[in-house]
């Protein structure tokens, strides 16, 4: 039923934002985000799978490491704060429909580190490893929210241990390719709302730190026209990932692919670079999910919201999505690097909507700076406001509905320092 569609979709997110791992976007209370270092947030990520300025650069492009003569570290975190709205709600239920109070404190704050470590051996070869969690989020409804099947709490997380390898072919050519073990957890919570009478309060879903390990890769290709000059291509494959909780509940969902194309051109003779990126994020492949939560055994409710095994197979008729963006670098002097960047971001939710974790098109305005410590090491900061739309949400159960408007902002900001050796 719709009711469980909240928790799909947030572990979801969690399972989306480990297994494209390195590129790959983590769904924040339904926002798309890229999280895996302080620089990419500077300039919106616009060209993040050939710029190379750091190690974090092989979360986007294995091959991208081709482009380092020293040992690079990066390390750092960033904050996700999702700032949610829900407003003109109507609950219908079979005494009628009545309208709810509107709710602006849905979201949370979230924090996600991430390490990044990448190693010549010669002039052809170098692996890396990292490990980071680019998404971590929490939506939380009051307790005593009117039609709190449809809200509740849902609080995902994510972890990705990589590693990864790049062969430079010769001055232009460069290709790599990596594996991703990927760790999924979250948490879903829903109680019968208001509207089934005596029922009201007792538990529909109560899945507590479902968990589960998938295995993804990526590969990835650099050309360079010379030293002011490269393209980068990147492909992620992204398995089916199960998540289970200690009771046995279980979700089961087919991951999107990706893939980004990158471009970086210093201006000759100037301060300033451009760059661009373009991803694909193949969430049409995303049909159903199969879902088990509590039965009518566990559930007085089992049969009007989750049917008596307790067993779903759910149509979603999800829509591919898209990142545009384009960013700006300005070389200021030794000490100084100045960066800023502009991403439009399509939603892949389509006729399939949520109050708990809402979706549209997002629009990012990003900027950020590297302050040059010394010859080897940097401190980088970064700093995204990423904006949203209104979106009419309908929901329903067999015996409740609820419509309404949702609004999802989110700011992001990063601190990583960087060294080589």
């Amino acid at each position: 039923m719709n009711n469980t569609r909240l928790f799909k979709k947030s572990l979801l997110a969690v399972t989306i934002a480990t297994a494209t791992i390195a590129s790959q976007p983590a769904l924040s209370a339904g926002f798309q985000l890229n999280a895996q270092s302080a620089t990419g947030i500077g300039r919106a990520f616009a060209g993040d799978a050939v710029i190379a300025d750091n190690a974090s650069v092989m979360a986007r492009n294995p091959a991208a490491m081709a482009l380092f003569d020293k040992m690079e570290l990066s390390l750092g975190f960033e904050s996700i704060t999702s700032m949610i709205d829900v407003k003109d709600a109507q609950y219908t239920t079979q005494a009628g429909t009545v309208p709810l109070a509107d709710v602006d404190d849905v979201g949370d704050t979230s924090i996600a580190p991430n390490i990044h470590l990448i190693v010549p051996v010669n002039d052809k070869f170098a692996w890396g490893v990292n490990a980071y969690s680019n998404f971590g989020t929490k939506t939380e409804f009051s307790d005593d929210y009117v039609a709190s099947e449809f809200g509740g709490l849902t609080d995902v997380k994510s972890f990705n241990l990589g590693v990864a390898g790049s062969y430079r072919v010769n001055e232009q050519w460069s290709f790599g390719a990596g594996l991703d073990l990927i760790y999924g957890q979250g948490t879903f919570k829903r109680v019968a709302g208001a509207g089934f009478g005596a029922a009201q309060g007792t538990a529909v879903i109560d899945i507590d730190k479902a968990d589960g390990w998938a295995v993804g890769f990526n590969v990835g290709t650099v050309y360079e026209l010379d030293e002011n000059n490269r393209f980068g291509l990147s492909y992620r494959y992204s398995p089916e990932f199960e998540a289970k909780d200690d009771h046995g509940q279980k979700v089961t969902l087919q991951l999107p692919d990706i893939g980004e194309f990158s471009g970086y051109h210093k201006i000759e003779d100037t301060k300033f670079a451009v760059h661009y990126s373009i991803q694909y994020i193949g969430w049409g492949d995303f049909e159903q999910i199969d879902f088990s939560s509590l039965s009518a055994t566990q559930s007085p409710l089992g049969t009007v919201l989750a049917g008596s095994s307790g067993v779903y197979s759910s149509d979603y008729m999800w829509q591919d999505g898209w990142h545009y963006a384009i960013g700006g670098t300005y070389y200021l002097n030794s000490d100084w690097t100045l960066r800023t960047g502009y991403m439009y971001d399509t939603s892949a939710q389509d006729k399939v909507t949520s109050i708990s974790v809402p979706d549209s098109d997002r629009q990012w305005l990003s900027a950020g700076f590297t302050y040059h410590i010394d010859a080897a090491s940097n401190v980088d900061f970064g700093f995204t406001y990423l904006m949203g739309d209104d979106v009419k949400v309908t929901e329903q159960t067999t015996a409740t509905a609820i419509s309404a408007t949702t609004h999802a902002d989110a700011i992001l900001m990063g601190l990583q320092y960087s060294r080589s050796f």
